[in-house]
């Protein structure tokens, strides 16, 4: 089922703007995505926890609907137990694919007893440009994934780390869908652990930074928590 149009730009190396409208057909959440065991083992310990249980296999990927993906400087979520999570997102449209950067935002309480629902209930915020895979596959490991949280109204780093944590994109389509990445599909990449451990905040910024094409990719959306009643 489709999400509602996106409108993104496209920012090709050394070309001009192009605006692409990007219907989804598909999202998914790939999880557990790192590269070195260590770190990923990390993560899941982290999740563990707040009481999370392990993944059956690693990577994992979880449908969400395609209308949770969103361009928003804003999402509701209900109560106070939900929190961002910068990953790269990968884009199929017009046979190529692009990479953006997005939040996959998380229901924390419910994902202590179901993950697939948890990432079903929060809105996953993605930033408006987008760049052609192609232009930075040869130093992909290179990237940048960040973001920083206001918490108590400090603006803290919150994550920070290279792609070479994490799966490559085409080993991370291969695994997950046997064949190319499918037209209108949505791929969030997989997180870093939370620096001081994960935890809710008032704004959640996110980015992914290409230090050898000296560019970035920049986003952020406040929480407006809506109250649990009964």
């Amino acid at each position: 089922m489709s999400g509602q149009t996106l409108a993104f730009t496209v920012m090709p190396a050394g070309g001009s703007a192009a605006p692409l409208q990007f219907a989804p057909q598909a999202a998914v959440i790939a999880g557990w995505t790192g590269r070195d065991p260590v770190a990923r083992d990390k993560h899941i310990a982290e999740l563990e926890e707040l009481g999370v249980p392990r993944p059956a296999s690693t990577p994992i990927y979880y449908r969400v609907s395609a209308a949770r993906l969103a361009i928003a400087e804003a999402i509701e979520c209900s109560g106070e137990e939900s929190s961002g999570e910068v990953e790269f997102v990968l884009i199929r449209a017009g046979g190529k694919t692009y990479v953006g950067v997005g939040s996959d935002h998380t229901d924390r309480k419910v994902e202590t007893y179901n993950i697939t629902v948890s990432k079903q209930m929060c809105d996953k915020p993605v930033a408006a440009t987008l760049w052609p895979l192609e232009d930075i596959e040869a130093h992909w490991d290179s990237l940048i994934l960040r973001s920083h949280a206001v918490i108590g109204g400090e603006r803290q780093l919150y994550q920070e780390g290279t792609l070479a944590g994490m799966l490559p994109a085409a080993e991370l389509i291969e695994r997950g869908f046997g064949g190319p990445l499918p037209e209108g599909t949505a791929l969030f990449g997989g997180t870093f652990a939370a620096r001081g451990g994960i935890r809710p905040a008032s704004r959640f910024e996110f980015e992914i930074e290409d230090p050898v094409l000296g560019r970035s990719i920049q986003a952020g959306y406040d929480i407006v928590t809506l109250p649990i009643l009964g």
